[in-house]
């Protein structure tokens, strides 16, 4: 069964949040790690999030070789539009003001936001209790 997630940053001019939809591993032990481990840099979140939504994340995003949806590289993101051929219009980032991501979304049973250069997570419920990523997998 998948732990559906949504990954986001934040814009803190606008409130915006640009974000994506990630099938599997949702957990923070798994994505949450990951986001906190590879994509701690500003221009490496945007670059995931110009992918649009994912099947799974991983170390990288760039592909050396061949890869794919059914036949990916093993340490290497899966996106719906460049590795499975998803329409992009039906798969591409969407945007939202901060308070209706907050307002959370059934399916999902967690949220990433990237902020002021750290990454934190709330689980589905609409409470808004960030935590940040990093203190969340030290206590574990």
């Amino acid at each position: 069964m998948s732990t559906r997630s949504y990954i986001g940053k934040l814009d803190d001019k606008s409130n915006d949040v640009k974000f994506i939809y990630c099938h599997w591993d949702g957990y923070p032990e798994y994505v949450g790690y990951m986001l906190d481990t590879y994509y701690k840099n500003p221009e490496k979140v945007d670059e995931l999030l110009n992918l649009g939504d994912i099947s799974s994340l991983r170390e990288n995003l760039i592909p050396k070789g061949k890869h794919d949806f059914d036949e990916p590289e093993e340490d290497v993101t899966v996106a719906y539009y460049r590795d499975r051929g998803e329409p992009w219009n039906t798969v591409a980032p969407k945007h939202t003001q901060l308070a209706n991501y907050e307002k959370g979304d059934d399916m999902i049973d967690y949220f990433y936001l990237f902020k002021n250069g750290e990454w934190y997570v709330d689980r589905e419920n609409g409470l808004s209790l960030w935590t940040r990523v990093s203190d969340l997998l030290q206590n574990k």
